[in-house]
């Protein structure tokens, strides 16, 4: 069996060069490969197009790219919780294509899965389908959206083996499984590495087959992004 482990996130990003085209896991804070975008900010890279679904916060997560000005251009989802994205894109200094939620993880599952390009009614009626071919299917408009092209996805698990194989837990699986199939070269953090066999082939939701580099990651934050709690029934 091949071992694709590195030695650490600096050496999972070997390659990463200006103007590429990267994909990053991860919902809100929940599931993204922190050390990866530690070392893509180390790395220097600059005028980088990210696909996520958000774009961090203002000091933390894709935000510490948007700090050092690597990111050219955003495709995601949402951008709500980033004050600094929101005065970039207002300043002309980021460009940013929204995308339908559903939209951005079918363009990455379709890239995935060797799917060029599909039709759905997300986003007609409005900017998102300015500029897209249409086709009605069963008497409802239908846009064209395009598979996503990525030099590299970086995506965070909860554990891997040494030849990729990958489980993700709870929410932090979101579009990580996704974006995992679709990169050029997909590296994978995880927070346990273990030996080859030691996971149960029944739990695997991607295989190594799809994986390039893999890495054990540390000293792992995990931000909330927005902490709500409520008091207890039974507090005094």
């Amino acid at each position: 069996m091949i071992s694709k482990v590195v030695e650490n996130a600096n050496a999972a990003v070997q390659g990463l060069q200006d103007d590429m085209t990267l994909m990053l896991g991860g919902f809100g804070l929940c599931g993204i490969p922190e050390n990866a975008i530690s070392a893509i900010r180390a790395n220097g890279a600059k005028n980088l197009t990210c696909i996520s679904n958000n774009a961090g916060v203002d000091d933390f997560g894709l935000g510490l790219l948007l700090q050092t000005r690597q990111i050219k251009k955003m495709i995601s989802s949402y951008v709500g919780e980033n004050d600094l994205f929101e005065k970039q894109m207002l300043s002309g200094v980021l460009d940013v294509e929204l995308v339908p939620q559903g939209t951005l993880a079918e363009r990455c599952r379709a890239a995935g899965a060797g799917i060029p390009a599909f039709y759905t009614p997300a986003g007609y009626g409005t900017e998102v389908a300015l500029g897209k071919e249409v086709r009605w299917f069963k008497g409802k408009p239908h846009i064209l959206e395009h598979a996503f092209e990525a030099d590299f996805a970086f995506v965070k698990a909860w554990k891997g083996d040494e030849t990729g194989n990958l489980i993700f837990k709870g929410t932090a699986r979101n579009f990580n499984p996704l974006m995992a199939m679709a990169g050029k070269v997909t590296v994978a953090e995880v927070e346990e590495l273990v030996p080859v066999g030691t996971l149960d082939p029944n739990e695997i939701h991607t295989p190594g087959i799809f994986v390039q580099r893999i890495f054990k990651g540390t000293n792992y934050e995990k931000r909330i992004e927005q902490r709500t709690v409520r008091q207890r029934e039974d507090a005094g």
